[in-house]
């Protein structure tokens, strides 16, 4: 019996006790490959000594002081150390307690930018269909997922969607990837035109769409396109690097491997590696001086902002990232993940699109390979999958296709930074059988 309301009512969760490099162990003693760090989230795994080192020396010192009243040594040198490592023009930063918070602060930053400039009139916000950026009535607003959105819609504010840059669903056969980018961006423009540019405030989306899509990265020059049509019209550009960023992709920042810089960008997951609750919103120059000779301020806050064993935790992690190496191990051990996901299932019949970069690796599930077709989302096929993976010891973050089907259940892979060869093959060894136990029990 227990007393908490967990994500699902309906059967019993092991009890996760304790976490060492890439496994977690369950009270049973039974271990689990993380693949998925949860949900992009463990980048160091668990158990780092240097990330637990130094929440012990932090908790001896401070454990919290409210940023209304103080700052603390923690919190600067963080925002130093991001800022050093930003997107160009990024000058401040913001913190929060996770990746909704950042996508809800995001928004009320751009909304309060136009409004200290004397351009109240700009409210709407774009976004595209299938993205997330979060669970809170602003970020649940912003996302194109229409499952999440569909019984809260009466709840939510207005905003505009148009259709995501996805290759695999979305390219003519006929035209390239740089082409299909161009036509994608294209839905931008359209749909500022229609609104009229002047109420436009933002456009959101993920560099590398997380979840909802299953690691679907932008093709090349679509960011590029995309930026250049927000600074035509005056517009935003907010970009939700929460699950794709600080590193998962093969960069500090996705974005950088398109050449774009953001207005805004929120980034959490592995900012904090999982030690602590953390997110936080990058801002440019022309954001920040516009609240400092404006009103002053920037009207939001929380009581946990700027928690100083958060931010110790993330500062700790962000040492090691850069201290070992390790973005050169994500690219490494990305790549070699990747052939061996291409090798082992890159022809199977029910594996349609492998894609991602980095140590951020999808993969589309589907019912026929040769037409795209998904399975019937009522077979859950997803669920299975992940039930099928635990079963067998690993960990891998699934989800369902759309409400209309045009999309295929996926799986994410997206193990710590800091992986060997063996947990590599190990994963993939266990994700093969799992897939095939899945799809076998649907017939």
């Amino acid at each position: 019996m227990t007393h908490i309301l967990h994500r699902q009512i309906h059967g019993t969760l092991p009890v996760a006790v304790a976490g060492r490099g890439v496994e977690l162990f369950d009270r049973d003693g039974r271990a689990y490959i993380d693949a998925s760090g949860g949900a992009a989230v463990s980048c160091l795994g668990h158990g780092h000594p240097d990330v637990v080192g130094a929440l012990h020396e932090q908790a001896d010192r401070l454990a919290y002081a409210h940023t209304g009243f103080f700052t603390s040594e923690p919190a600067e040198a963080l925002a130093d150390m991001l800022i050093a490592n930003a997107p160009a023009g990024i000058s401040h930063v913001y913190f929060v307690s996770g990746g909704s918070e950042a996508v809800e602060a995001a928004l009320k930053m751009a909304r309060q930018y136009f409004v200290e400039k004397g351009e109240p009139q700009r409210r709407a916000i774009i976004a595209r269909r299938q993205s997330y950026h979060g669970n809170t009535l602003g970020a649940l607003a912003a996302g194109g997922n229409a499952m999440r959105r569909a019984q809260f819609r009466p709840l939510l504010a207005e905003t505009h969607h148009i259709e995501p840059c996805y290759a695999y669903r979305h390219k003519r056969d006929d035209e390239s990837e740089e082409e299909y980018g161009l036509r994608a961006a294209q839905a931008l423009e359209d749909k500022i035109q229609e609104l009229g540019a002047e109420t436009v405030m933002a456009f959101i989306a993920e560099p590398v769409v997380g979840a909802t899509a299953g690691a679907v990265p932008a093709v090349p020059g679509y960011l590029k396109r995309v930026r250049e049509i927000c600074d035509r019209h005056g517009v935003l550009l907010i970009l939700d690097e929460v699950m794709c960023g600080m590193g998962r992709t093969g960069t500090l920042h996705a974005c950088t491997q398109d050449g774009v810089a953001p207005d805004l960008m929120t980034i959490a997951k592995g900012l904090g590696g999982g030690y602590q609750p953390i997110g936080a919103v990058l801002l440019s120059r022309a954001i920040f001086d516009a609240f400092a000779t404006g009103s002053g301020l920037f009207q939001h806050g929380h009581t946990y902002i700027g928690h100083p064993m958060a931010c110790a935790a993330a500062l700790a992690v962000q040492r090691v990232i850069e201290r070992d190496g390790l973005l050169e191990n994500v690219r490494t051990m990305g790549e070699r993940l990747r052939n061996l996901l291409a090798e082992r299932l890159g022809t199977h019949p029910h594996v349609g699109d492998l894609r991602g970069r980095g140590l951020f690796i999808g993969l589309e599930v589907v019912e026929d390979r040769t037409t795209k077709a998904p399975f019937d989302s009522a077979l859950k096929l997803h669920a299975r999958i992940k039930q099928a993976a635990m079963a067998r010891g690993l960990l891998v973050y699934p989800a369902g296709g759309t409400i209309d089907g045009s999309r295929g259940d996926h799986v994410l892979v997206a193990p710590p930074f800091i992986v060997e060869d063996q947990d590599l093959d190990r994963i993939v060894d266990r994700l093969d059988a799992a897939i095939d136990a899945a799809v076998a029990e649907v017939g």
